[in-house]
C-alpha cells in the first residue's frame, strides 16, 4: 500500500513505518484531536488524505511512553474493527 512495513491485528492495520515516521491507524472522528497534538500530520501519499489515519515524526516517539501511547490508540481502533 505504502511501501513500508506495516502491523496487523486481526487482519486490520493497526501501525506502520513510513520512512522514519509511524503510521498510526485510528477512529476518523479522533483524526483532528490527534493532529492538534505534537510531532503529527496528515498521512497523504496520494493527494487525497483520509481521515483515520496519521504520522507521527520520529521526534514524537523518542520514548517507550511516546511510542507506546499511539500504539495503543491504533490497536484500540483496529481492535474494534471486524477481523478480516
Amino acid at each position: 500500500m505504502f511501501g513500508g512495513v506495516a502491523f496487523l491485528l486481526n487482519g486490520n492495520m493497526c501501525v506502520g513505518v513510513h520512512k522514519s515516521d509511524l503510521i498510526v491507524r485510528l477512529a476518523p472522528e479522533a483524526t483532528d484531536a490527534a493532529l492538534a497534538q505534537a510531532h503529527t500530520r496528515r498521512f497523504d501519499l496520494t493527494g487525497r488524505p483520509m481521515k483515520g489515519w496519521i504520522l507521527v515524526e520520529a521526534s514524537g516517539l523518542k520514548t517507550d511512553v511516546q511510542l507506546g501511547k499511539w500504539v495503543q490508540v491504533a490497536a484500540k481502533y483496529a481492535g474494534s474493527l471486524p477481523a478480516k
